[in-house]
């Protein structure tokens, strides 16, 4: 089936559940009126099923490949790129300082939403351009934002992040990169980086570094780190690219899904880095890009669930094998159990679209007022957003392939593609469960007070639908209620303690945000009660048992050892 970006959804959330309209009422965000979000919405929309989907496959089958020391794009890329750079897509957040459009993150979410929906491969280019902008915008100089900030806002450059190394993942502070000075204000970037993706591109004509190393001077660990800038191609003062760099791509790794984008094993050389910041706050900047990429991953789980329930969808309404309850001929959908895992898949990709979207408007409106409550609000739904919608990016995707049986196993249907290009997101950007440790780590000092203003937040609504759907709002205050004590008990606990419950309790919170988010939908529509019963009744009820194991502390983990856990 081919993918159809789901404006119509993406409008009611914004319209119904998460109150865009208190982010175009603020003075900085004015100009996104509805007919702007609209036409914002349609066109973006337009690209990504007309465009970019049809990339979705070739790109799966024809991967990028490195030819001669260079990344040759799978085909099609180029075209499909240079629509979303022609279009402003890729600087449609950024500042209109350096030729952005300076519209909202909550619209710019909503376009990734399609766009990975459409072709995850392809949609990571901008993705990380965005991220870089954000980091450059907050962070370097004035020279480098005159110098980078308009190229790459417009897509003729494209930007990367380069933290890992072979003995340095999670933890970053273990990297051996290094940076020497070179006397005239620039360092000498000498080392490897791992999982660089689109660390090469033969769709710009520069691409551009961030690239974490140590100062002779750098401590250990993550507060002796520094950020600098390493183009590939040096530019003078007016942008005209000059001598290439001293780096190069060793290899692209081979991976389970998203073949399309090339994900680089890259070599620094003693090449020529400008510093980004201040001496040894590199991960203070790199952070800014990190979070920006992760609710842009979140909303890549979301994209592709959406991919793979539209695929599903259409095979079970054509797949016809013995009489169902509705008929002798009837499609695969009229049995209970396929259309229990439909709508299981299309409340599941709602709750999470909507918690996605949430957190960006609570960005947008930190961004408007530099409210302390809305950041921190924002802090908190983004590694519940990131975790969440990631999981269930993979969940769906399962089940689009179980629906579609054996057939889902062989790839001519295209139903395991999604599953495979899906899998990496819980792992990028941060893996889930440090999203999870974050969320009950540093998100909590302050006490569970962001956590205690959303569920104070989802009880008002819950009472307030009460007159109108007893039953179903009834079960949202209950969960909620329980959330509440749980977080009560989360914030009294050890660290480690938390830790260990850090990943049940995450998804607890994102299934009683769901509920919430499908309560309001069924307020508004009544044609949406169906579904939000499914989420209420069938989904919500997973909390009692999550919230139970996040009480349960480390100490029984502890007690199985090593060898307990071998065969």
């Amino acid at each position: 089936m081919p993918y159809r970006a789901p404006v119509k959804d993406l409008r009611f959330i914004l319209d119904h559940v998460v109150d865009f309209a208190q982010v175009a009422r603020t003075p900085r965000f004015a100009e996104a009126t509805p007919d702007m979000a609209d036409a914002i919405l349609l066109e973006a929309g337009r690209i990504a099923t007309d465009i970019l989907a049809p990339l979705n496959r070739s790109g799966d089958k024809h991967p990028a490949r490195l030819e001669n020391g260079a990344v040759v794009s799978s085909p099609g890329f180029a075209d499909g790129y240079r629509a979303l750079a022609e279009g402003g897509w890729v600087g449609m957040a950024a500042s209109p300082d350096h030729g952005g459009m300076g519209l909202p993150i909550s619209l710019a979410l909503a376009v990734d939403d399609m766009m990975s929906g459409a072709c995850l491969a392809l949609q990571l280019k901008p993705l990380l351009s965005k991220g870089q902008i954000e980091a450059l915008e907050h962070h370097a100089s004035d020279e480098i934002k005159s110098l980078y900030l308009p190229r790459l806002t417009s897509g003729e450059w494209s930007g990367t992040m380069n933290l890992t190394e072979p003995q340095a993942g999670s933890d970053v502070g273990a990297l051996r990169t290094k940076a020497d000075p070179l006397g005239d204000g620039t360092y000498a970037i000498t080392g490897q980086k791992i999982f660089i993706t689109w660390g090469d591109s033969d769709l710009v004509s520069n691409v551009c570094h961030l690239v974490l190393a140590r100062l002779p001077d750098g401590g250990e660990g993550t507060k002796g780190i520094s950020l600098f800038m390493v183009p590939k191609f040096i530019p003078d003062a007016d942008g005209a690219l000059g001598d290439r760099n001293s780096l190069r791509v060793v290899s692209l790794e081979h991976k389970l899904g998203i073949h399309g984008s090339p994900t680089c094993v890259m070599q620094f050389d003693g090449a020529r880095g400008w510093l980004v910041g201040a001496p040894h706050k590199g991960m203070a900047a790199m952070f800014t890009m990190m979070n920006n990429a992760r609710l842009s991953v979140a909303a890549q789980g979301v994209g592709v669930a959406e991919a793979a329930l539209q695929h599903a969808l259409a095979y079970a309404a054509d797949r016809r094998q013995g009489a169902t309850p509705l008929g002798r001929d009837g499609a695969i959908i009229d049995h209970a159990d396929v259309r229990r895992m439909l709508a299981l898949m299309r409340a599941e990709v709602f709750a999470a679209r909507a918690i996605a979207l949430s957190c960006a408007v609570a960005i947008d409106m930190a961004t408007a007022t530099g409210s302390a409550e809305w950041q921190a609000r924002a802090a908190f739904l983004t590694p519940i957003a990131k975790a969440h919608g990631t999981d269930i990016g993979c969940e769906v995707s399962h089940l689009g392939v179980q629906i579609h049986g054996g057939m889902g196993f062989i790839e001519v249907t295209g139903a395991a593609q999604f599953s495979r290009d899906a899998r990496i997101t819980p792992i990028y950007e941060g893996t889930n469960g440090i999203q999870a440790m974050d969320l009950v780590g540093r998100k909590m000092q302050d006490h569970g007070d962001a956590a205690f203003r959303l569920i104070d937040e989802v009880q008002r609504g819950a009472e307030a639908a009460r007159a109108t759907l007893p039953d179903l709002a009834g079960d949202v205050w209950q969960a909620s209620e329980a959330l509440r004590e749980a977080t009560e008990a989360m914030v009294a606990l050890p660290l480690n303690d938390r830790f260990a419950g850090a990943v049940p309790y995450l998804r607890a919170f994102a299934r009683v945000l769901g509920a919430d988010a499908h309560l309001k939908a069924a307020l508004a529509d009544p044609a949406r009660q169906p579904l939000a019963r499914v989420m209420i009744r069938r989904i919500l009820p997973e909390h009692a048992a999550l919230l139970a194991q996040s009480r349960e502390g480390a100490d029984g983990l502890y007690a199985i050892s090593p060898e307990d856990l071998a065969a």
